[in-house]
């Protein structure tokens, strides 16, 4: 069995959880403790008491451990990316992908603990001097979901830890074996003992914890919106801070003067590669008239090439879907979708086995036309490999279309036109805007995050990561 880590020890659960590959139901990946709430306290009185130390650390040691932690993550690329992808159902070379995206978040941040910067100023008060510096704000709760295993939880914890924090950290039930793998490299990294504790467990039992304890200065959040809701609410409560990545409804604009195979690749990348299981996929693919029926053709054919299988298969294209209870989310949104006019033009269909016989949870990529602006298909979240068309009369409908969502994360367009690139960047309601590439797959190095329901708090990654994971101090002393 795999254990929790707190206080430096590897620990019992008060249960276990099996981890099982979407791929193939037959597969057991493992058994993984599972923490309940006296245990979930345990971790927080570890990082607690190891926090004053923590945050007095040097630049230089923060750097070593780090960097060490990222250069062991991309030596084991392919061991850590068999692993995402054979318990997320993720393709192979794009698990492998997101191990090494997770490798070079740690030595970013592993740089970023180096150059923190602050301000010395004077004063408007003759012989008066001014500092500005940044401190780490204590003990940080974070809460990860499942379909992005280990570059989540690396863009968390790796800043958390740069800037002096300490942690305890709550993967999503279904992805423990990313997690674990990745806490068992920071066990062995130089981290003193608590500064580092990985909880698996539910959400019911681990994060409530997490949300309700004193001890925890800051929750860092990614998942569904209705859980991000009680993130918010539980921390606004006791004045927590809190930081929130949840859903996203991302539209791409395909205008009349697109290149035809920038737009579809564009779409079927960001549509349905992960298994559409990413919250910056583009599910809305708002079309203008002069090129709907041409792009739809080519969106059809490039779909039928597309093989759905194993996901650590050589070839795949398109993974499982995580888990029965997405699967039965992504076919009742479809269904729902055709009850309300929509049209089922391509795929839309659970396979119960592979072509071996291997019983996993695949779903053929949907592409589903003729939808309205008010259905619920184009204002709510599927999570799976399910597209929708909606037609656009010029460039001007298209993007007031784009913009009417209560989410606000990730927006593109296909086109040739710089006017209409250029007016898009500036008045696209996203936090995120994408010009001829696709809306999902953005840099390690760069903000994340987004508006409206999508997102609150401060971006995540990159420098701007600062924001969150630190506070600001001003001193004076008198000359």
């Amino acid at each position: 069995m795999f254990k929790n880590l707190i206080n430096g020890e590897w620990l019992d659960g008060a249960s276990v959880s099996r981890n099982i590959n979407p791929s193939d139901t037959r597969d057991l990946i493992g058994e993984y403790a599972q923490a309940n709430r006296a245990q979930t306290e345990t971790a927080i009185a570890a990082a607690h008491a190891a926090f004053p130390a923590w945050s007095l650390s040097t630049p230089q040691q923060r750097f070593d451990i780090l960097d060490t932690v990222g250069s062991e993550i991309l030596a084991r690329r392919a061991e850590l990316g068999d692993m995402l992808a054979r318990e997320e159902g993720k393709t192979l070379p794009e698990a492998v992908g997101e191990v090494v995206r997770a490798g070079n978040i740690f030595k970013f941040f592993a740089g970023e603990a180096l150059r923190q910067s602050g301000d010395v100023l004077g004063s408007v008060r003759p012989g008066v001097g001014v500092e500005v510096t940044r401190e780490p704000i204590g003990v940080v709760g974070l809460i990860t979901p499942w379909n992005f295993p280990i570059a989540i939880p690396a863009w968390k914890i790796a800043p958390a830890l740069a800037y002096g924090n300490c942690v305890v950290f709550k993967p999503a039930d279904l992805v423990p074996g990313s997690a674990w793998l990745l806490a068992d490299i920071l066990s062995r990294s130089g981290l003193p003992a608590g500064v580092f504790n990985l909880v698996m467990g539910r959400g019911s039992e681990v994060g409530q914890t997490l949300l309700n304890d004193p001890r925890i200065a800051a929750i860092s959040f990614t998942g569904s919106v209705g859980t991000g809701q009680k993130v918010a609410a539980a921390c606004t409560a006791r004045m927590a801070k809190f930081q929130l990545e949840m859903g996203g409804k991302n539209p791409m604009i395909v205008l009349d003067d697109a290149d035809l195979g920038v737009a579809v690749n564009c779409a079927v990348q960001s549509g349905f590669f992960s298994t559409g299981q990413r919250c910056t996929a583009s599910s809305r693919l708002i079309v203008t008239e002069g090129i709907h029926d041409r792009f739809i053709a080519a969106m059809v054919e490039k779909m039928k090439a597309l093989k759905i299988d194993d996901a650590r298969k050589a070839g795949t294209d398109i993974g499982p879907v995580v888990d029965p209870s997405q699967l039965a989310q992504d076919l009742e949104y479809i269904g729902i979708a055709q009850a309300e006019g929509g049209r089922l033009l391509q795929g839309g269909e659970a396979l119960a086995t592979n072509a071996d016989g291997q019983p996993g949870y695949f779903l053929t990529p949907a592409l589903i036309t003729e939808t309205l602006p008010a259905m619920r298909i184009n204002r709510e979240e599927v999570f799976g490999p399910v597209v929708s068309v909606i037609r656009a009369k010029n460039y001007d409908e298209a993007l007031a279309l784009a913009n009417d969502s209560p989410f606000g994360l990730s927006s593109g367009i296909a086109t040739t036109s710089l006017k209409h690139a250029t007016h898009f960047k500036r008045h696209a309601q996203a936090g995120m805007v994408m010009v001829n590439v696709p809306t999902a797959g953005v840099d390690y190095h760069v903000p994340f995050g987004g508006r409206k329901g999508s997102s609150y708090g401060p971006r995540e990654q990159g420098r701007y990561a600062a924001e969150f994971y630190t506070t600001v101090k001003t001193a004076y002393t008198l000359a």
